[in-house]
């Protein structure tokens, strides 16, 4: 199987059943191939809370799963994606919009530019699968700029030709610049100018199934191409995510909280782009326990088992070596007492063997006293990275015995 089918991720059967519909529409030439697919396979979307529909993804580890939240596809995109970022809706904006999917996500930076600016808008959309993009076609348009998205989507379809026939009447703005990559991500951002977007939309369905667009690697391909003032945002609060911004050169901050119980993470250059720490348990795990381990994909090429087991082993060479063990989230408990003698073993037996002879010991207390400076609100010294970077510099000298 190509890595193109093993990465896509709405349902078979959909996915099938899209691939016969544009098959048809480009040897009949008749559009109602198209127009009437959304109701005739309409139970195989997913109406979420604010109104817009959602797909099912296939079936992973025995689950499948909506691509967006119930609580609401497109307000996932503006609450997520668009309200985080701090636009100089005065300059031109350059945003790279990785997995997306149906589109929703460019479609709200859309929406919000043609509010806020006059400038220029330019918007670089890459998604593998081409079914799942002419899925984009399919669907209900949750906002009237949705419209403007499918126009460009049916425009590259065509010109690739998937799709047979140009059914979008709406026009793209004259200030609005749209294009459509259909390929593999760690492809496109290769070839990107260095310095060049105000924002990355980081949207892969899952870090499991696409690990390989979670990757220290990948993440150093958007510090070229960012600019200084740039502002990723994800939707994951994975701490192998989270530290892979941080060894590509980044800092980190958490995004917002919605249809989820933890926020996302967002990531950039500059410090003073982002409000909010992360969790102080969180900054402490990634810090210090093997969980912080990162993604690695050298050469961009790798697959996803590839990945995933590589990092699984350096997690493994990691433990009572180099980091804390993970297991019953050990190194949350530094500087504190406990009070459950079970666990209270456990959780020392770890610490002993990276030279910490408990979790009340000075050794402890040393590693996390960073953590006494933490504050929700974060800036230029006082902040997410620096306090995680500190606490992998003190493990270190405690482990060696300095």
């Amino acid at each position: 199987m190509s890595y193109e089918n093993d990465a896509r991720i709405i349902n078979d059967d959909i996915f099938d059943l899209i691939n016969e519909t544009f098959a048809q529409e480009k040897s009949s030439r008749n559009n109602e191939y198209r127009l009437n697919f959304f109701n005739s396979y309409k139970n195989y979307f997913v109406l979420t809370d604010d109104g817009s529909y959602s797909i099912n993804s296939k079936e992973i580890n025995h689950k499948v799963e909506t691509l967006h939240t119930s609580t609401g596809a497109i307000s996932e995109s503006f609450e997520k994606f668009i309200k985080p970022m701090k636009f100089d809706y005065a300059e031109d904006i350059v945003i790279l919009d990785i997995c997306a999917g149906l589109g929703y996500n460019s479609s709200a930076a859309i929406a919000d530019f043609i509010k806020n600016s006059e400038s220029d808008l330019t918007i670089d959309m890459v998604e593998i699968s081409a079914p799942t993009l002419a899925c984009g076609l399919l669907v209900p348009s949750p906002i009237p700029e949705h419209d403007i998205t499918k126009k460009a989507i049916e425009d590259e379809l065509v010109a690739q030709d998937y799709a047979g026939l140009s059914l979008e009447t709406s026009e793209i703005p004259e200030n609005i610049s749209i294009n459509v990559f259909v390929e593999d991500a760690r492809q496109t951002v290769q070839k990107l100018e260095s310095n060049s977007y105000d924002a990355i939309f980081l949207d892969p369905f899952s870090q499991n199934m696409a690990p390989e667009l979670f990757s220290l690697e990948f993440f150093k391909e958007f510090r070229r191409i960012i600019k200084d003032n740039g502002i990723i945002a994800t939707y994951t609060s994975s701490a192998p995510v989270r530290e892979g911004f941080i060894e590509a050169g980044f800092y980190i901050g958490l995004g917002p909280i919605f249809g989820r119980k933890q926020g996302g993470t967002l990531a950039s250059p500059n410090p003073l782009m982002l409000d909010y720490s992360l969790p102080k348990n969180d900054e402490i795990r990634i810090a210090l326990s093997d969980v912080g381990i990162p993604f690695r994909d050298p050469g961009l090429n790798n697959s996803s088992e590839f990945i995933l087991e590589n990092r699984a082993e350096k997690r493994h060479a990691a433990r009572h070596n180099t980091k804390i063990s993970s297991a019953v989230k050990t190194p949350i408990f530094l500087g504190q007492e406990m009070d459950d003698e079970k666990i209270k073993r456990r959780v020392e037996r770890n610490l002993v063997k990276m030279n910490i002879p408990s979790t009340t010991s000075a050794e402890a207390n040393y590693i996390v006293e960073v953590e006494n400076a933490y504050t929700e609100k974060q800036d230029i010294e006082n902040n997410s990275r620096n306090r995680i970077l500190e606490m992998k510099k003190r493990l270190k000298k405690i482990k060696e015995g300095n």
